[in-house]
């Protein structure tokens, strides 16, 4: 089930007496679990029917023996397992899931890992109770995320204040809602977060940061490019080159994607395809135009080499600040 489909269901006090909450992306897992723990039982009803375990410190007996007591003073009790990608034993939880308890939510919190799709337990599951793969949302859908997230606490944003926000944190979502929660703390309802917000309160320059350096790539800008790429090396703890050529290496894909499209003309098929705002398409049509397709292949290869470069593969012993700056000249006069 989607998250949004399981937070409704929670809401309207349909409950389920197994939820399995798996996968790469920990967001979602933690936003049921707390809904959970937080909504379903009265404070008064918490103490004797509310329990968090933790799989690194309990057995599958422990778990089982928790979700089979029944709830004193109360209609239900809640059972928490965090960690429970820790547990040795988890497909044997499958004779429980197919017999729950029915006064019992048992929710287990199996982050970072899937569950064999072969085995007996993933397939009573979809039957018996609730299960949620939590995917890593794409980079390109991070954008349009950070909007619908702030148009829940009633706020807008910037197009440019987005991207600084994306091409800074990347798709890490529960960073992305601490960062964002800063700003929300002090911000207006019905008002939009700009890129002094941004600045302010999470500290990504709105001059110096990724976004404004791969746009002064792309127009060939040398003299922000260069003022830019200073100021990384001389900040190199807040912008470390691995982490620069990766963002510039998912800036040229999309270079390479839109010398692949059959209608550049088309700013919204643009858009789609890129995965950008509409708002961004003007600056990759110019990239395009100075990075022909042979110009961004070549681009590619020098982001590898210097990546390899300045994990210390191929030898050398020129430092991180001076491979930025040579990486930086090579780009802008392929």
């Amino acid at each position: 089930m989607e998250y949004q489909n399981i937070l409704a269901d929670l809401k309207e006090k349909k409950y389920s007496p197994v939820y399995f909450l798996e996968g790469e992306e920990p967001y979602y897992i933690d936003l049921i679990s707390d809904y959970i723990l937080e909504n379903v039982l009265t404070e008064s009803e918490k103490s004797f029917n509310q329990t968090l375990l933790y799989g690194k410190d309990i057995t599958l007996d422990s778990i089982l023996t928790a979700a089979r007591r029944y709830p004193m003073m109360a209609e239900r009790q809640v059972v928490v397992v965090r960690e429970a990608q820790n547990l040795k034993d988890i497909d044997e939880l499958a004779g429980y899931v197919e017999k729950p308890a029915p006064t019992t939510l048992l929710v287990i919190c199996h982050k970072y890992k899937t569950l064999d799709k072969r085995k007996k337990l993933y397939k009573i599951l979809s039957k018996h109770g609730v299960y949620m793969e939590s995917k890593p949302l794409y980079e390109y859908k991070i954008p349009e995320w950070i909007i619908a997230y702030l148009k829940t606490k009633q706020l807008g944003i910037e197009h440019k204040a987005v991207q600084m926000i994306t091409d800074h944190i990347g798709n890490n979502l529960q960073r992305i809602v601490n960062e964002l929660d800063k700003i929300i703390f002090s911000a207006i309802p019905g008002t939009s977060i700009t890129v002094d917000d941004v600045e302010k309160n999470i500290g990504i320059s709105k001059e110096y940061n990724a976004f404004e350096f791969q746009k002064a790539l792309g127009y060939r800008d040398i003299y922000n490019a260069n003022r830019i790429v200073n100021y990384f090396v001389e900040n190199e703890k807040a912008n470390p080159i691995q982490m620069v050529i990766s963002i510039l290496v998912t800036y040229f894909r999309k270079i390479l994607t839109y010398h692949s499209l059959p209608n550049k003309g088309n700013e919204g098929e643009v858009a789609q395809r890129l995965g950008v705002s509409p708002f961004f398409v003007k600056d990759y049509l110019t990239a395009g135009r100075n990075y022909p397709l042979q110009k961004a292949v070549l681009v590619m290869s020098l982001l590898r080499e210097y990546d390899l470069r300045s994990k210390g593969a191929r030898g050398g012993t020129t430092d991180n600040g001076e491979l930025m700056r040579e990486l930086t000249y090579k780009i802008l006069h392929l």
